[in-house]
């Protein structure tokens, strides 16, 4: 409606000499203001980064140790000028890491990696109930806010590489538990993701398949190509954004279909994998995850899988505290302990409850 109000003004001013320049002015002005909203967006992430920041400790704090470290991943897939000072430079991101309060620094514990979701979003108390049901069990946990994160400002949030080299920021902070701690077992590596985050966990055990003794995604982002034929063009104006992929699938269907588990499950070797989605689900379409289903039969690759049918709550319908959502995570938990032998784990509903909400 703004766009079409300001076209209308500089048809009727542009004929009235007097007029023209003080509204190309306007128009200036405006365009900065426009700009500035920008950047505001931005440092208002920033802002609700940290505040979210200092609720992990208040809600996880009593079970887990939680700190937040700083590490790199690969440099810039693409960079704007590959000639300036710093080209070239591993890309610095944030990781959470929880470890269980108690432990006994003389023996392995297994290690969880949690990918977060979205096309820019971040890791936040969101997954602070999940996060305690892991660590209850005596899970570490490592979350990292890999390239095109929010929270981190502008050129980190225009770093992003959606099923590209975020892949191995999530890869590298496993590497980073493994390196730093030497009570993490190497031997005991799962991943679990939803939604971006089950994209990542996907592509990780394809690119990665011997680091990773099982893995989890639910509701995964399966194909990108798909994505942009059911999504309208404001989901497609972030793929197609000069400092991201920058070309419609149409233009560059390749590197859309590389970026795409789908297109990728000839990779998969012998990793134990469950894969989780949901016929109502209003983010991910179903067809996206039954086409990788589909797929991943059609290589005779060995996996798990259930299709909710109408399973309340939609795109987020096993991470809610319902009873229906507790059950079904109940068999994620199992699903995991049974690879990654964890000294407490979590068997019944009573069991969950009790690690996530203390009774």
């Amino acid at each position: 409606m703004k766009q079409k109000i300001i076209l209308l003004a500089f048809v009727i001013f542009s004929a009235i000499p007097a007029f023209s320049q003080d509204l190309q002015g306007v128009l200036k002005n405006l365009d900065g203001l426009q700009k500035n909203d920008a950047n505001l967006d931005h440092r208002l992430d920033q802002l609700a980064k940290q505040i979210d920041d200092l609720m992990w400790t208040q809600k996880v704090g009593d079970i887990a140790h939680v700190d937040k470290l700083y590490i790199y991943g690969p440099p810039k897939w693409k960079e704007k000028n590959p000639a300036a000072m710093g080209a070239g430079n591993p890309v610095k991101f944030w990781i959470y890491t929880f470890i269980p309060r108690g432990i006994d620094v003389n023996k392995k514990y297994p290690l969880i990696v949690l990918p977060h979701g979205g096309v820019h979003a971040d890791f936040t108390t969101y997954y602070a109930h999940i996060v305690r049901e892991l660590v209850s069990q005596g899970y570490i946990v490592v979350a990292a806010d890999y390239r095109g994160s929010t929270g981190y400002g502008k050129a980190f949030y225009e770093s992003i590489d959606y099923g590209g080299l975020e892949i191995e920021d999530v890869y590298a902070s496993r590497n980073y538990m493994i390196e730093n701690y030497e009570f993490v077992d190497k031997d005991r590596v799962g991943i679990v993701g939803w939604s971006h985050g089950g994209l990542i966990t996907l592509m990780n055990i394809f690119d990665h398949p011997n680091d990773f003794q099982c893995a989890f995604a639910g509701v995964p982002v399966s194909d990108l190509i798909a994505r942009m034929g059911y999504y309208d063009q404001g989901y497609r104006d972030e793929f197609e954004a000069s400092y991201s992929i920058g070309q419609t699938a149409n233009q560059n269907v390749a590197e859309y279909r590389r970026r795409s588990p789908v297109w990728n499950v000839q990779k998969m070797k012998s990793t134990p994998l469950l894969i989780h989605t949901n016929t109502s689900d209003d983010d991910v379409n179903v067809l996206e995850v039954e086409s990788l289903i589909k797929s991943l039969k059609a290589e005779d690759k060995k996996f798990e899988y259930e299709i909710f049918q109408k399973a309340p709550g939609g795109h987020s319908f096993d991470r809610m505290d319902s009873k229906t959502a507790q059950e079904i995570r109940v068999k994620i938990h199992g699903f995991l302990a049974k690879y990654l032998k964890p000294e407490k784990p979590i068997r019944t509903i009573q069991d969950l409850r009790k690690a996530a909400y203390g009774f």
